[in-house]
């Protein structure tokens, strides 16, 4: 083992007690889930302010513009009451509802990613009052929240994946519009 490689691998746990210090010292929302809490800081850097579950459950409606940047099929398997739908690998401006510049606009996706990036959009459009629902639809699921498709009131989720789907703790998974019908004719 070289020096060099030998210096690395001590230094490891140094970085490893520094990397959750920095993350534990955060005051970001929180979600249910602190090993959650722990994923979401490795993968979202702010460039959108967060809005917590909390403080958006708390709004009257009226005050802010909420988009779900996911993909079609996500959106029509169920979707946080009153969002629009503008996706993610399609997006362009033209999916956005014609909004004021100054309105709070909430992006949502299944846990803040994709949200972020369309955010980092909108921001650079000149939208001034951006936010990424911290934890996405999957934390909203989490904590009880309400979710909707064009049947009504459902418990229907879209796990994106079933490796992003550990993150799900309440709701029912469906993976696809198929999975959809059949879950909905079972209920």
């Amino acid at each position: 083992m070289t020096l060099n490689a030998k210096a690395q691998r001590d230094m490891l746990p140094l970085f490893l007690i520094s990397l959750i210090m920095a993350v534990s010292c955060k005051s970001d929302p929180e979600t249910e889930s602190p090993v959650f809490d722990m994923f979401l800081n490795t993968i979202l850097f702010e460039s959108v302010p967060f809005i917590s579950v909390d403080s958006l459950s708390a709004l009257n409606d009226k005050d802010y513009l909420l988009l779900d940047a996911r993909e079609e099929e996500e959106f029509l398997v169920s979707h946080i009451p009153g969002a629009k739908h503008i996706g993610y690998d399609e997006f362009t401006q033209d999916a956005l509802p014609d909004a004021d510049k100054n309105q709070t606009i909430i992006l949502y996706c299944s846990v803040g990613y994709r949200s972020e990036k369309i955010g980092e959009k909108l921001q650079k459009a000149g939208y001034t009052d951006v936010r990424n629902l911290f934890g996405g639809i999957f934390e909203w699921v989490n904590r009880g929240g309400e979710l909707v498709n064009e049947s009504g009131k459902t418990n229907l989720i879209h796990p994106y994946s079933k490796m992003w789907g550990v993150w799900l703790n309440q709701g029912k998974k469906a993976y696809s519009l198929e999975e959809k019908s059949v879950n909905e004719d079972t209920n």
